[in-house]
């Protein structure tokens, strides 16, 4: 069974930084791509980075561009997401997954930019 665990948000100040983690299993880790995704209540979910299984190739939305970095580790199956210069709408729930699958969505864990 396909699993994510999101973890390493919180309260963060308007410029500040916060590093996501992201724990799969369930699957083979390093053949897969992996994306981070965010939510806010009443929209829809974004796409923000996406990495490819060796960790070279990585791609990011517009609004975070330059500011967010993803990144993989394949031997302990997890994903990870550098945030800097961390803006209020950057708030929103962040989740992981593969983006070639309809695998089920993790709890996602929590940013909130705010001073």
């Amino acid at each position: 069974q396909v699993q994510y665990v999101e973890s390493g948000g919180g309260l963060v100040q308007p410029g500040g930084s916060l590093r996501l983690s992201c724990a799969a299993s369930g699957f083979t880790f390093s053949v897969n791509s992996l994306s981070w995704y965010r939510q806010t209540p009443g929209k829809e979910r974004k796409l923000v980075a996406t990495i490819n299984p060796g960790g070279v190739g990585k791609s990011y939305a517009d609004f975070v561009q330059g500011r967010f970095t993803i990144s993989r580790d394949n031997a302990k199956n997890t994903v990870y997401l550098q945030m800097s210069s961390l803006k209020s709408e950057d708030t929103a729930a962040y989740f992981c997954r593969r983006p070639a699958f309809e695998d089920n969505w993790g709890q996602g864990t929590q940013v909130t930019v705010s001073s």
